[in-house]
């Protein structure tokens, strides 16, 4: 039953477990990529977003989809009319192989620094998975980053015109870090979000909330729910798109052009999502 809710939370809120089967089949699947709002765009997967923020002084690019994932994310850039070869900057959102797999071999093509939180940091350079993190025993190795640097909360990445602030939410994972910036388009400016995963999630056998190796998990995700909650949001984009129904407004932008993504409540809803999830799992959790 535990595990029911568990798995049940992560997929409901668009951030799946990130053991070897679990979402597997959208994490690779074919999505075109499209313009989001601006000078930001989606270049990840159908299951694993991956964003770009682009500038004439070189570009930034959030994630880089599971781990064989990158030369899909690369052909999006390239088929957008930018150049892979232009990133300067790689960020990243958490620690586990659906999202950050694919980042070393993206590293390499575009020579781009790699940004992240010193914990994520610490799995990033090794390849190895992090032992404290409740999903462990479930968690793939991957290819160890090069050309790496950790942030502080609240940091501002500088590129040229681009700004992007990170904005640790921890609990999902100890690193676990989301990303604001700005973008405009015909006059308009949006507070964009790229949202983490915010969902408490634990392999079978472990507890997401009575984890020795991890004791702050449930106050970490408490606290990143608030801060999304928080965040000055027009544009969200979540690590995994169907958790802030990405797709859905994907098929009004025909119709609505780029304000098909704008929900001015949609950090609000997610991180209300969250909320109930962490509550079954809790609750479940507590049961003998």
């Amino acid at each position: 039953m535990k595990n029911t809710i568990r798995l049940a939370a992560a997929l409901l809120l668009g951030g799946a477990s990130a053991s070897a089967g679990a979402g597997a089949a959208d994490w690779y699947a074919s999505q075109d990529p499209f313009a989001v709002y601006g000078n930001t765009y989606y270049v990840g997967t159908r299951g694993i977003s991956a964003v770009l923020i682009t500038s004439p002084a070189g570009h930034i690019l959030i994630d880089g989809g599971p781990s064989g994932a990158s030369a899909q994310i690369a052909a999006h850039i390239r088929q957008l009319g930018f150049k892979v070869e232009d990133i300067r900057y790689i960020l990243s959102g958490h620690e586990h192989f659906d999202h950050a797999g694919g980042i070393a071999a993206l590293q390499k093509m575009s020579g781009a620094v790699v940004l992240a939180s010193p914990a994520s940091v610490e799995v990033l350079r090794t390849g190895q998975p992090d032992k404290r993190d409740a999903q462990y025993p479930g968690l793939q190795p991957m290819d160890p980053v090069a050309n790496t640097r950790a942030v502080r909360d609240g940091e501002v990445v500088k590129l040229g015109p681009l700004a992007v602030t990170a904005r640790f939410t921890p609990g999902h994972t100890p690193g676990a870090t989301s990303w604001t910036w700005q973008s405009n388009e015909g006059g308009k400016t949006m507070h964009m979000v790229y949202a983490d995963s915010i969902n408490a999630l634990a392999a079978d056998g472990r507890s997401f909330s009575r984890n020795p190796l991890y004791p702050n998990a449930r106050a970490d995700i408490e606290h990143s729910i608030s801060t999304v909650k928080g965040l000055d949001c027009d544009v969200l984009v979540s690590a995994h798109p169907e958790g802030s129904d990405l797709w859905e407004r994907k098929a009004k932008q025909a119709e609505l052009g780029d304000a098909a993504f704008v929900d001015h409540d949609a950090c609000r809803k997610y991180a209300a999502n969250a909320r109930t999830r962490l509550e079954g799992v809790l609750a479940a959790e507590a049961r003998p």
